[in-house]
């Protein structure tokens, strides 16, 4: 990222003019259609099957002809149906076109939903020079979002997700255009509820969002006022996420109501229903232990881990929401989502994308290879885009249904379990970059009295050259101090 020297002023003549400028868009425009062809051309020749694709027009079809959600098997591979009723109500549109026509369409969508991943977690970061619309023009983000997307596409998770066809990139897009909106929104938290609603994981951002608003309001409370003033943006967000999700669920049951009782008595229990846990695919803590344990049944190993993984993922979220971290902290809860739950496919971790990005961003603002920290996020960003673009964790014997998993050795079972490392490992980075840019005498919030958190990034760090924090600045949406981190009035960042 520094190479693109994004916050160089614009000048009249030079690489840095706007002729300049908009001379890289176009570069990394093409640079982008290329790596994109060539990725569409490498996974034909692979003869990708896009079985999970052909699952979901299944389920259209089975919910279109009024058949049994949760009894169908579908492909030749026979699996079944493991989402909420929602979705299949989604999948309609897909009985309507031929497989062709179907197959390319959702190649194009995936490949389109992976440019708006990475400019919504661009916008999220927070980088100074794509922080202002008057200091960084949209033709530098544009050159940013597709220079990084050519190079991105090329990791595992998001190879896996385009292979199968699968839904991934969709639910990272909902959730991050839900964070990245301004807080005044009063829709903000839609998107969280209609991905929990496809698939139950992204759930948990809601849970963040009320742990932060119940903490502000705690902080807002005072003695005889009662409840008044404590209502916050957070709250508002989390509120607005559960009712759209009861929305897809009262949808569900109004449409098929056979199966929506069914999938809330019976089917959201069933965590093996996926598939066997042990195998390589499985990049949860879940999976990690039966590998080590060398048995599928990880008894009270797996409950104790989750739950441990869920309260420090959790806090170390909620804590860097109240600073005004907040890509650490949507980052941190999707990296949380991804080890507790049962099942966490090598695709489901297309937030590998978000990682990246925000360690990259970090790395420049700590000054790259001139300081220490600088150095230390540029060879965290470099190994961890080493192994998501690696594929490792295929390195190791791996067979359907042949139970290999079980018997791995010690080296085998280390690379089928790096995604969960690659977790633990950003979870610790947040939890150093969190100590590190603490404000000193704050509290354990790092808010002052009022209530009101620290502005981020570097104003907020160095604004006087010697590391104390800057005072609360007035914010960009509504030009009054808030507890909530912010983005431009004119959406150009946080």
């Amino acid at each position: 990222m520094t190479a693109l020297k994004l916050d160089q002023p614009v000048g009249r003549r030079g690489p840095f003019s706007r002729e300049g400028v908009h001379r890289r868009v176009l570069a990394a425009a093409l640079a982008c259609a290329l790596s994109f062809t060539a990725f569409w051309i490498v996974q034909r020749l692979a003869g990708v099957t896009m079985l999970d694709l052909m699952v979901y027009r299944a389920e259209g079809w089975t919910a279109r002809t009024g058949g049994d959600l949760y009894d169908m098997l579908a492909t030749s591979a026979r699996l079944p149906n493991t989402y909420p009723p929602f979705a299949s109500l989604l999948f309609l549109p897909l009985t309507f076109l031929g497989v062709p026509e179907m197959r390319t369409l959702a190649t194009l969508g995936n490949l389109l939903l992976l440019v708006s991943v990475v400019h919504l977690t661009l916008r999220l970061t927070g980088l100074p020079s794509l922080a202002r619309g008057t200091r960084a023009p949209r033709a530098r983000q544009a050159t940013a979002t597709l220079a990084l997307s050519a190079l991105l596409v090329w990791c595992e998770p998001v190879w896996t997700t385009l292979r199968y066809g699968q839904i991934n990139l969709l639910l990272a897009v909902l959730v991050l255009w839900d964070v990245t909106r301004r807080d005044t929104n009063r829709w903000a938290g839609i998107g969280i509820g209609i991905a929990a609603g496809i698939k139950l994981t992204p759930a948990l951002f809601a849970v963040w969002l009320a742990l932060a608003g119940l903490l502000h309001a705690r902080r807002l409370y005072e003695p005889g006022q009662g409840l008044r003033g404590t209502w916050n943006p957070w709250l508002r967000q989390a509120c607005v996420a559960v009712l759209s999700f009861l929305g897809t669920v009262l949808l569900s049951v109004l449409v098929l109501p056979r199966d929506s009782a069914r999938f809330w008595t019976e089917i959201v229990f069933a965590s093996d229903r996926p598939g066997d846990v042990e195998i390589t695919a499985n990049q949860s803590l879940r999976g990690v232990l039966a590998r080590l344990l060398h048995t599928p049944d990880t008894g009270l190993w797996w409950p104790a881990a989750a739950a441990v993984a869920a309260i420090a993922g959790l806090a170390l979220a909620t804590t860097a929401l109240l600073r005004g971290e907040r890509a650490w902290a949507a980052v941190a809860c999707a990296t949380t989502a991804l080890l507790i739950s049962p099942v966490s496919w090598s695709h489901h971790w297309v937030w590998a994308v978000p990682m990246l990005i925000l360690l990259g961003t970090e790395a420049v603002r700590s000054g790259g290879r001139t300081t220490r920290s600088g150095r230390r996020l540029r060879a965290a960003t470099g190994a961890l885009g080493l192994l998501f673009a690696s594929f490792a964790l295929w390195w190791v014997p791996h067979r359907p249904h042949s139970h290999a998993e079980l018997h791995q050795n010690g080296g085998q079972m280390l690379l089928s379990g790096v995604y969960p490392i690659a977790g633990v490992a950003l979870l610790l980075l947040a939890a150093a970059h969190l100590r590190r840019t603490a404000a000193p005498g704050a509290g354990e919030s790092g808010a002052d009295e009022s209530g009101v958190s620290a502005p981020r990034g570097r104003d907020r760090r160095r604004a006087d050259g010697d590391g104390t924090p800057a005072p609360p600045e007035a914010s960009p949406r509504t030009d009054a101090s808030s507890p909530c981190p912010r983005v431009p009035a004119d959406g150009s960042g946080t």
